[in-house]
């Protein structure tokens, strides 16, 4: 009779980082579960990254810390890594191994699926399509987002990211179907500070109650910020596509991941590509971005604002540049515009949502041609004020002046709002026409058919148009 007691293999020929390397395997498959015994008869867990002919590399979730390699045993569980899924897992905040830390008991669950997703047949997504509202009139307003669609943001050391993220987690909705919207909320490498600031704050406005929160410590192991996104992602998916409920997914900061795998991929020994980072960096953040989206049939969908870092500010980063490639779009902070003391510091001219056009189509009539004019009267507005740093604002024309003063107005007013400051976006397209009846004459709204001018500008608004509350 065969026996059914698992094979230990006590074999490990190297501890390298957060890996064990292990010799004269047999029949060991990618991705497959691990358990590894210590020394102190402690269990931990792990997946196989790398196999080879009688060898596999091990990346053990909890760390290798105090594993003597004469001294630990190994065994090889022949099935790829699954979490347990379950409606109840909102409202819960876990840590990057999937555990609960929230104090309150495990939940039961429904179905267990592989961490690494399935991939999604091209011919089965759908097109993004429909409205996401963010509260953020920059975003809303003017780099609007769709529903399934992966626009990143852009940020430097300093910049308030952490409370945007914060701010879009508590008020992103699907306007109409408030019920049917969870926010998967992932945050890597972070410091504890800004662990309790982010706990609190779903705690205490009730975000927690749609949330759920997924959270990966600085000093926690680097093996577990690589199983983090993943983590997030395989929850959104069975939200998305098996309760049909529209998710949004935030992962902060994949700066963090991606040094995170940097580490590991060192520890292998592999060939590093650009700035150390290895050279299958594009495919590995696309294995995680590209997990998002919507599928034909289905009511529910994955939207994703994964937040990147730029070191010292540069674009052409590794992770930046990659990033940019896989998304649609990027939302960018500025640091001139933190500098005056606008928040969010979001600059709209750099910042695009390639998916808006589509979503501007479920909005409001006016939504696109009233961004098209901001943008350039913003625009205009940039050049003013680099032609004042020559020649002095006293050389300026009234025209040049009225755009320099709109471009100040539009920081103030229209980008600027409070932490605690949800706007719809009626009010943001009212604050928009506010802004140009005050500073921008009429025959220079070119980007703006006559017909939606005489209908929503307020010197022609009647009394059948909607209008929010007094925008300021």
């Amino acid at each position: 009779m065969t026996s059914l007691a698992p094979k230990y293999y006590r074999t490990v020929r190297e501890v390298r980082g957060p890996l064990l390397i292990v010799e004269k395997t047999k029949e060991v498959g990618y991705g497959e579960i691990v358990r590894v015994l210590d020394p102190k008869g402690g269990e931990r867990s792990g997946s196989v990254i790398e196999t080879g002919e009688g060898y596999a590399i091990v990346q053990v979730f909890e760390g290798t810390s105090e594993i003597d390699a004469d001294k630990t045993a190994v065994t090889f569980l022949g099935d790829t890594l699954k979490i347990p899924v379950s409606q109840d897992i909102v409202g819960r905040v876990l840590n990057g191994r999937g555990e609960f830390i929230d104090g309150e008991s495990p939940v039961v669950p429904d179905d267990y699926l592989d961490v690494n997703g399935l991939p999604i047949n091209p011919t089965a997504r759908e097109y993004p399509k429909d409205f996401m509202q963010t509260g953020i009139s920059a975003i809303d307003g003017m780099n609007t987002l769709s529903q399934g669609q992966k626009l990143p943001l852009f940020t430097g050391s300093g910049l308030p990211h952490n409370q945007l993220a914060m701010q879009i987690a508590r008020q992103a909705k699907v306007p109409g179907k408030e019920e049917e919207f969870v926010v998967v909320f992932g945050a890597m490498g972070i410091s504890y500070e800004d662990y309790k600031f982010f706990v609190n704050n779903f705690e205490k406005t009730g975000a927690l109650s749609r949330s759920v929160l997924i959270v990966n410590l600085a000093d926690d192991p680097v093996a577990e910020r690589i199983f983090a996104p993943r983590l997030a992602m395989t929850y959104a998916e069975y939200l998305a596509f098996t309760l049909e409920i529209h998710v949004l997914v935030i992962l902060t900061d994949m700066l963090s991941y991606a040094e995170g795998l940097r580490e590991i991929s060192a520890a292998r020994e592999e060939m590093p590509g650009r700035r150390g980072f290895p050279g299958y960096l594009y495919t590995d953040l696309a294995s995680i971005y590209e997990r998002c989206g919507r599928i034909l049939g289905k009511r529910g969908s994955v939207t994703l604002i994964p937040i990147v870092t730029m070191p010292n500010d540069d674009i052409t980063h590794p992770v930046v540049d990659l990033t940019g490639y896989i998304t649609e779009g990027q939302i960018f902070l500025d640091r001139n515009l933190h500098n005056k003391g606008i928040y969010p510091p979001i600059n709209v001219l750099p910042s695009l949502s390639r998916l808006m056009t589509e979503a501007t189509r479920y909005t409001r009539e006016d939504h696109r041609d009233l961004s098209n004019q901001l943008y350039a009267a913003y625009a205009r507005a940039q050049e003013v004020r680099n032609l004042a740093l020559i020649i002095g604002e006293e050389a300026l024309e009234e025209s040049e002046r009225r755009y320099l003063d709109f471009g100040n107005a539009f920081e103030r007013r229209f980008v600027n709002q409070g932490f605690e400051e949800n706007r719809d976006l009626s009010y943001t397209l009212d604050l928009g026409w506010k802004l140009l009846a005050e500073y921008v004459p009429e025959e220079d709204l070119t980007r703006i058919p006559r017909k939606i001018i005489e209908r929503y500008h307020p010197r022609y608004r009647h009394k059948g148009a909607v209008k929010s509350e007094e925008a300021p």
